[in-house]
């Protein structure tokens, strides 16, 4: 395996790391113009935290690096000129982020040391929801709201009063019979998912731009200068805090008990917490739930509920000690390629896979990613060294999608393909965006086409993983996938082998002898035919069946490229893959193997068991929410139906989940019946 990584010195870190949080204020600021004051958004909301959480833990290390003008130290952008400027008589603050339970804990860690004691244990926390919005003041005298305004830079707003009477949820009277001379109450403006989709439907239906989240709309819908738009948006409102001294309210509970008596909507999840645990508890549930909520949020706010401590307390930079934003698990976070390896999968093909900083995304910490072959590698204009945005929406394989180009700092490094394979040294060729090992017997594909072989979606021989396949080829108990069935007589030294048994090794060779019938796509499937996946491998079990191993080497034989093409979905370099797999005497005699030591084709009557869809073909692109693909597949082949992996005038439905790819756009472009996870669900009923 090649390693290509940066070396760095020890001598110049310091330099580094100087010139690290240079690059982060500089590039944070010019997104933050961005998206404040030119409404332009580049990168991700996830992404911009990701970033500023980098430059706030770089700061906490080295306070000497923080300026002035860093991003930690500020709220928001400059208002917009288009609105009449309110200065706000107490400053409207951030939140600084956490991500982990660690993060939580450092931030306890310091109120406790700046404020000179322990909180107690039982010390209760408020914990609220973060919505996905935009932070509103609001300034009622006599009961009647007489000014509205965004945060802007935490000290001057925007005057935006009468696009906010627009909005339902808030109140234009104030609704007790006693109300207070004068009150500030302070809240997030948001828009419901429904209503974000409503929007977006007009739009394309307009042939307009489509709108990127809720957020977006929110914010734009506040800062219109004709309110009458404003209405059209149906926006909402949930009230979160009052402006007051802290003898007024003792406590965050308290001050949204009054705002529910004056007649404000706040959001009712939120709840008083004992402790931390309680608060972990809080957050993992929201995370979980979040997706069934009406509107976006992203995290939980997490307040110490005492408005004594909080005030005493005070401001770091743009935020509160006393509060903090716990942010669910990114789809997106930023981190630095730390190197580039090189993997030889089983048909031989090298794949670059990038060595990165660890990274939390969706809920899971990411080391490596795959960079797909050399023209994805020049199409991010990617260097080792880089700082790029790495994804995982709809938990799918984590994948680099963007490189920050603007925080080089010269030391990166170009990467190039190697000349020869680095498993065995063999010479690489160019195979159309692929590059090859020329030799066809190279031990990294062989290691690779036993892994698959024994995949759950090929034999499904279970226990069976990476490791101890390593392990008995190091052993020399097999030399090829077909040696898997022969393990009986071995039985003795794998139960002779650290960390196996007796037992152990019973259990394997038991599992392995029960996966001796196969169904004949699924044998297909196990070949590892290049082009050959789960859906050609069924379309070719259908087209040429098969009762043994030696009909299926006898068809398959004697079939022209002609024959091949005529299947659905199989183009001419499909039809190459196969014709020449079965002409190489090596994977014959492979299949001959598989016969000799007893594995069988079994017949299974059709999968269907309904013929509702009948004649119709289904492509499907994106994540489901509701199930796997592989779950839905079954259920269209339980139906009648048939997949496909392209999409053509002869596709029925084309099935969108949750970033769809390339497939959703060309069966737009090809006036394809589109099929949203809630229509195909009532299809599928």
């Amino acid at each position: 395996m090649q390693n290509v990584f940066i070396n760095r010195s020890v001598s110049s870190m310091n330099k580094e790391i100087e010139l690290r949080t240079k690059k982060l204020r500089e590039e944070i600021n010019r997104y933050r113009y961005l998206y404040h004051v030119l409404d332009r958004q580049e990168i991700s909301d996830e992404s911009l935290d990701s970033l500023k959480k980098e430059l706030f833990d770089l700061e906490q290390k080295f306070p000497e690096l923080v300026t002035p003008d860093s991003p930690t130290q500020r709220v928001g952008g400059a208002p917009l000129k288009e609105f009449k400027k309110i200065t706000h008589e107490m400053r409207m603050n951030s939140l600084n982020d956490a991500f982990s339970k660690k993060d939580v804990e450092d931030w306890i860690t310091r109120l406790e040391n700046y404020l000179g004691y322990h909180l107690a244990s039982a010390e209760p926390f408020y914990c609220d929801l973060k919505m996905d919005g935009l932070a509103v003041e609001l300034i009622y005298e006599n009961d009647t709201l007489m000014s509205g305004s965004t945060r802007g830079d935490g000290l001057i707003g925007e005057d935006v009063t009468q696009n906010l009477k627009t909005i339902e949820a808030i109140p234009l009277k104030l609704g007790t019979d006693n109300p207070p001379k004068r009150i500030i109450v302070r809240g997030e403006v948001f828009l419901t998912k429904k209503e974000f989709s409503r929007i977006n439907r007009e739009q394309e239906k307009k042939g307009e731009k489509i709108y990127a989240n809720p957020r977006n709309v929110a914010a734009g819908a506040i800062r219109q200068l004709d309110p009458r738009v404003t209405a059209s948006r149906k926006l909402d409102f949930y009230a979160y805090g009052i402006v007051a001294a802290p003898e007024i309210y003792k406590t965050h509970t308290s001050e949204f008990k009054t705002l529910r008596e004056l007649g404000f909507k706040t959001n009712p999840n939120g709840q008083t917490v004992k402790n931390l645990e309680e608060v972990f508890v809080f957050q993992k549930k929201w995370e979980k739930a979040r997706e069934k909520l009406p509107y976006e949020i992203d995290g939980v706010v997490v307040f110490i509920n005492d408005n004594q401590i909080f005030s005493s307390a005070g401001i770091i930079g743009k935020a509160p000690r006393a509060a903090i934003a716990y942010k669910f698990s990114p789809r997106e976070a930023t981190t630095i390629v730390l190197g580039v390896n090189i993997q030889v999968g089983r048909t031989g093909v090298l794949t670059p896979v990038a060595v990165m900083k660890p990274v939390s995304v969706g809920g899971i910490t990411i080391t490596h990613a795959s960079l797909h072959n050399a023209d994805e590698i020049d199409r991010l204009g990617l260097k080792i060294g880089d700082t790029v945005i790495i994804s995982r929406a709809g938990d799918v394989i984590p994948k680099i999608t963007k490189v920050l180009k603007e925080l080089r700092t010269g030391r990166e490094k170009s990467f190039s393909m190697p000349p020869r394979c680095p498993v065995d040294g063999s010479p690489v060729v160019r195979d159309g965006v692929a590059y090859r090992c020329s030799n066809q017997n190279c031990a990294a594909k062989l290691r690779e086409a036993i892994y698959h072989f024994v995949s759950r979606q090929a034999f499904n021989i279970e226990g069976l993983g990476p490791k101890i396949i390593d392990r008995f080829l190091d052993e020399g108990l097999i030399s090829d996938a077909a040696d898997i069935f022969e393990l009986k007589k071995e039985i003795g030294e794998i139960a002779t082998l650290p960390h196996f048994g007796e037992k152990s090794a019973e259990n394997i060779v038991n599992e392995v002898e029960s996966r001796k019938k196969i169904l004949l796509e699924k044998l297909i499937y196990s070949l590892g035919i290049f082009h050959v996946g789960e859906e050609t491998a069924i379309a070719l079990a259908k087209r040429f069946p098969s009762k043994s191993i030696g009909d299926l080497l006898e068809t398959f034989s004697k079939l022209s490229l002609e024959d091949l093409q005529k299947i659905q979905d199989i183009g001419p370099k499909v039809a190459e893959s196969i014709y020449g797999w079965f002409r190489e005497k090596r994977n014959t005699s492979f299949l001959k193997k598989l016969e000799e030591v007893g594995v069988v084709i079994k017949k299974e009557g059709s999968l269907a068991k309904s013929d509702k869809l009948v004649g119709k073909t289904f492509v499907l692109t994106g994540s489901l929410s509701s199930m796997s693909r592989d779950e839905a597949k079954e259920k269209i082949r339980n139906l009648g139906g048939e997949i496909s992996e392209a999409v053509s005038s002869k596709t029925s439905f084309v099935i969108v989940g949750s970033d769809p790819g390339s497939k959703f756009e060309r069966a737009k472009k090809l006036g394809v019946k589109i099929l949203d996870e809630h229509e195909f669900r009532n299809i599928i009923k």
